[in-house]
C-alpha cells in the first residue's frame, strides 16, 4: 500500500497521483479491489467547497485535522457513502473524493451489492463505488496504511492522458466552483456521467505548462 508520506502533501498534488492506483477493500466476504479514474481535491479551511470550510472542526470532519493517510467518509442524500482519502499535515484538512473506479477485483460480488450486470455501472460514482466494495461509515477514520482498506500501486498516467475540470455540483461555493480540481482519466468508460459543463477538454500537461 501507499505510505503515510504520499498523503503528507497538499491534495492537488495528491490527486492527480491518485489516477491509476487501485483501492482496495478486504471483508469477511471477499476482496474487492478498483483502480481509481475520477478524483476531486478538497482544500479547506479557504475552499468553499469543502466540509472543512471555515476551519468547521466537528465529529463529522475530525478525522481530516489529522495526518494524511486516513479515510474520511461522509453520506449524499442521506442514502449513499461517499469515500475520500485525507491529506496534507495535522491541522490542514484536505480531502481527495474518489468518484470513480475501473474495476478490477471481486466483480461478482460487486455486481450483486450493486444490482446490476453492467460493468461499467459498478463504480461510476461516488456512492456507487462505495456500495460496490462495501465501504460504509464503519471505515470512517480507517488507516489508509493498514490492511482492510487501503490504496496500492498498479499502474500510472502520463499529464497528457488525465483530464481536469471543475468539482461536481457545488454550486454553493460560489468562485471556488470554479476551480479545476476535478481529475479524470480521458477516455476511461468508468468515469462518471456529468453534464457537458464539465467536459472541459483541459488536460493536465497544458494547465501545467500555462503554470510555467
Amino acid at each position: 500500500m501507499l505510505t503515510r508520506e504520499f498523503y503528507l502533501r497538499d491534495a492537488n498534488l495528491v490527486a492527480p497521483e491518485l489516477l491509476g492506483k487501485i483501492l482496495v477493500h478486504k471483508t469477511g466476504e471477499e476482496t474487492t479491489a478498483g483502480m481509481i479514474v475520477e478524483v476531486e481535491s478538497y482544500l479547506g479551511p479557504e475552499d468553499k467547497g469543502a466540509h472543512s470550510y471555515g476551519n468547521r472542526k466537528s465529529e463529522r470532519t475530525k478525522i481530516q485535522y489529522g495526518p494524511g493517510g486516513y479515510a474520511y467518509i461522509f453520506a449524499i442524500y442521506g442514502m449513499h457513502w461517499c469515500f475520500n482519502a485525507v491529506t496534507n499535515g495535522p491541522e490542514k484538512p484536505e480531502a481527495i473524493l474518489v468518484r470513480a473506479l475501473e474495476p478490477v477485483e471481486g466483480i461478482g460480488l460487486m455486481k450483486c451489492r450493486r444490482g446490476t450486470e453492467k460493468l461499467n455501472d459498478l463504480c461510476n460514482g461516488p456512492g456507487k463505488l462505495c456500495q460496490a466494495l462495501g465501504i460504509t461509515k464503519a471505515q470512517y477514520g480507517a488507516d489508509l496504511c493498514g490492511e482492510e482498506l487501503y490504496i496500492a500501486d498498479y499502474r500510472s498516467f502520463t499529464d497528457g492522458e488525465i483530464a481536469v475540470s471543475p468539482r461536481i455540483n457545488i454550486d454553493y461555493a460560489e468562485e471556488w466552483k470554479d476551480r479545476l480540481w476535478r481529475y479524470y482519466v480521458k477516455g476511461n468508460p468508468h468515469v462518471s456521467k456529468v453534464p457537458k459543463r464539465y467536459q472541459t477538454g483541459l488536460m493536465l500537461k497544458d494547465i501545467k505548462q500555462e503554470k510555467g
